[in-house]
């Protein structure tokens, strides 16, 4: 489905982190058990060592819980605001056009390029 993500993840180099949330308690070797709030009942509170992220303590990089609308299914709408940037790519025998696009509930410096669509 297009506009549909999974829970946690946004493309294959740019991961999604939400937060900051108090470890629990460690559970085995490897995963952590967190404190998460009443809105994320729905998810396990285990998570791997390598899903949680050093809390930086930066504001801006905090991402309200209150903009990120977890479904019963652990997936979330992006939907974008706003259209930063436009490039043109040439290739041998066309053009690619690609667009910089905020999304609702990211930072500008967390914008992506998306291909723009005939």
């Amino acid at each position: 489905m297009k506009g549909m993500m999974r829970f946690g993840k946004k493309g294959k180099l740019s991961p999604r982190y939400i937060g900051p949330y108090r470890i629990l308690k460690r559970v085995g070797n490897v995963a952590y058990e967190l404190a998460l709030p009443k809105e994320l009942a729905v998810v396990y509170p285990v998570f791997h060592i390598s899903l949680l992220k050093k809390c930086v303590g930066d504001p801006a990089s905090i991402v309200p819980l209150e903009s990120v609308a977890v479904k019963d299914i652990l997936t979330y709408e992006e939907v974008p605001v706003d259209i930063l940037d436009q490039q043109v790519h040439r290739l041998r025998n066309k053009e690619v056009t690609s667009m910089k696009v905020l999304w609702m509930s990211q930072s500008i410096e967390r914008a992506t390029w998306k291909q723009k669509h005939p």
